[in-house]
Formats: C-alpha cells, sequence, structure tokens
C-alpha cells in the first residue's frame, strides 16, 4: 500500500498544476496528528487527524487574499454563526449507511449507547509529503471500521494541493477497497464529498434561526442579518435552491465575505460512479456531492447501491476550487472540468 502510495504521488502530473506559479510547503506536526499546508507561504488549510475526531478533514479553506470560507463550529466558535449538524466539520468524504453503519452523522454528539451503529475513520497515516515548486501532495492511508474496529475499507489518498494569486485548489483522489467483507454503500442522502461554509455564503432566508453566540447564549436571528449572500450554480444552469437534487460536472457556492467575492466549486470527474453527480446542496451551508445517493434525489427514478467484495476497490476523484476578488464564471469552470477530466488515472 504505502509503496503504491509514493509511486502515484511522484507520477501525477497535470496541465492544471504545471499551469500554477505559487509554492507550496507542509509543515507536519505528528504529535498534534496535522499537517498545514501553505501556499507562496501563506495558511491554505490544515490537515487533521486527531484520534478524537471520527474522520480525517481538511480545516479551514482560506482563500489566496487570507478569507476563512468554512464554518468555524464545532471546533471553533464564532459570533452569530449557526451550530447544528456537529459531524459538518471543514472538508470531508465519507457516507451515511456502510454496512449499515452510518459514517457520516457521527460525532461527539452521539450518545456511547448509540455508537455502535456508527463507524469511524481511524488509524489515519501520513504515508508521503512531496512539496514541488507548482503544488504539493499529501498522501494518507486510513481504515472505515466498525466500533469494534473490524475493517470494513480500506482508504488510500491523495491531495495535490495547487494555487496562483487569486485561486485554491485541492485535487483529492480517493479509492476505498473492501477487505474480509462485502461492503454495500446503500443508495441513501447524505454523502460523498462535503464541505460546511462560513455563514456568508449561506444562502440568505426570510426564516427566522437560532443561533448560539461563544458564551452560549441563543439568540433569535434572521439569516439575512448574518450577513448571508451565498447562491448556487451548477453546469446545467440551475441556481439557488434549485441546484438540490440535480445532476451537474460542477457546482459553485458564490458571495461576498468582507466586501469581496468569493466562492468554492466542486468538480466532479468523468471516472467516478454515478457522474454526473447529483448535488446535496443546502441553503444552510452544507455543500456537498453524493453520486451513490441517486434513489432520493430522483424521487425514485434511479438507484445505485454500490457493492463492492473483499478485495475490490472504488475510486473517488474531486476538484475543490477557490476563488476571490473576482467571480469564477461558467466557461472558465468548464474549462476547469476539461482540465481535470484530462488527468492522468490514478492507481493504487
Amino acid at each position: 500500500m504505502k509503496k503504491n502510495l509514493i509511486a502515484v504521488c511522484c507520477c501525477i502530473l497535470s496541465a492544471h498544476s504545471i499551469a500554477q506559479t505559487k509554492k507550496v510547503n507542509f509543515i507536519a506536526d505528528a504529535a498534534h496528528q496535522k499537517v498545514d499546508v501553505l501556499v507562496d507561504g501563506k495558511p491554505f488549510t490544515s490537515f487533521l487527524y486527531p484520534d478524537n475526531l471520527e474522520k480525517p478533514i481538511l480545516y479551514p479553506l482560506i482563500t489566496a487574499s487570507g478569507l476563512t470560507v468554512t464554518r468555524g463550529f464545532p471546533l471553533e466558535k464564532r459570533g452569530n454563526e449557526r451550530t447544528d449538524h456537529p459531524h459538518h466539520v471543514g472538508l470531508w468524504l465519507n457516507y451515511e449507511s456502510v454496512n449499515g453503519l452510518d459514517f457520516w452523522n457521527n460525532s461527539y454528539n452521539i450518545p456511547a449507547d448509540k455508537k455502535s451503529k456508527y463507524g469511524w475513520i481511524r488509524n489515519v497515516k501520513v504515508e508521503k509529503l512531496q512539496e514541488n515548486k507548482n503544488n504539493g501532495y499529501l498522501v494518507y492511508s486510513a481504515n472505515w471500521e466498525r466500533q469494534d474496529k473490524r475493517v470494513l475499507l480500506k482508504e488510500a489518498t491523495v491531495f495535490e494541493f495547487s494555487g496562483t494569486a487569486g485561486t485554491r485548489t485541492i485535487d483529492r483522489t480517493t479509492t476505498l477497497t473492501a477487505q474480509q467483507d462485502t461492503v454495500y454503500f446503500k443508495d441513501i442522502k447524505d454523502g460523498m464529498l462535503g464541505l460546511r461554509v462560513t455563514k456568508e455564503l449561506e444562502l440568505p432566508s426570510d426564516k427566522e434561526e437560532s443561533y448560539t453566540d461563544n458564551n452560549g447564549i441563543v439568540t433569535k436571528i434572521s439569516p439575512a442579518k448574518n450577513g448571508a449572500n451565498g447562491t448556487y450554480l451548477t453546469s446545467e444552469g440551475k441556481k439557488g435552491n434549485d441546484a438540490w437534487g440535480t445532476r451537474g460536472k460542477w457546482c459553485m457556492l458564490y458571495g461576498r465575505k468582507d466586501g469581496q467575492p468569493v466562492s468554492i466549486t466542486i468538480i466532479d470527474h468523468p471516472k467516478n460512479p454515478g457522474y454526473p453527480t447529483y448535488w446535496h446542496a443546502r441553503d444552510y451551508g452544507l455543500f456537498a456531492a453524493n453520486p451513490l445517493g441517486q434513489a432520493i434525489f430522483s424521487n425514485g427514478k434511479e438507484s445505485l447501491n454500490l457493492t463492492l467484495k473483499p478485495g475490490e476497490s472504488v475510486t473517488f476523484r474531486y476538484r475543490v476550487l477557490i476563488s476571490s476578488g473576482q467571480q469564477q464564471t461558467a466557461a472558465e469552470l468548464d474549462k476547469q472540468a476539461v482540465d481535470f477530466s484530462s488527468q492522468k488515472s490514478f492507481k493504487y
């Protein structure tokens, strides 16, 4: 596994990565189970894999101009920020039903007597860090486990980080391999690649919501007064709440923060199962691509219950493009999608 992971890291070159001009550096802190990612000497994100977190994540996500586009809760509380769904933290990849276990919704908030119904992604190992002039690779392995630590899936993931003066990019390739048991991914709503965004990128709403401040005081406040001004746009032209439950090659969430245009775009890959993916894009700030949960999004017209026999694998590839200072256009994102689709296959 380790040898193959390193080979993948060393051989991946794309037109996208070659075109970048900003150097990527890593600062590894094994004692605190994290790796900081710097682009052009400035913080971009951190790979976090502490034992008390139910999955490895990238957190926070910071634009080239220094603005944080991910929600702080539950790792950091900010004023007038939603404190729902404590499992929504940073950028992650997991799924709601794997052999009946819920990996998606697991968090510290689950009572001990209910934990057996949830899965963990554990035993994370950083296998390789490679810094290049135009990009950087972080390679890790992990286990998708039951509570009794029986391993259902072995995960092998490669992150390629890159950046320009106005963008930051994450290309993620994750291969999951079934171990002793046949693994069933039930066709279900919550999955697969997800992130939770800052309050400014939530969609405006006329509904009154409850917010908890840093001192635990609950205040009812209109989302329009918390700076929410985001909206979605998909490759198929679906906008706002109409993006939820539709297919698309890419989906962009965009708005303004501190007076500056910012956007996050997730780009699907043609070799992914269920391409083009369905978008699980919620107005309250959950932004996810779920290629496996087709029944709910199609009102029962489609279904996809992915099954892996022992030794079989499936690979998921996604690009996350974060832009600041200038609004990305649909034509530019179409070009990004073409570039991403032309990358060499990742094989472990």
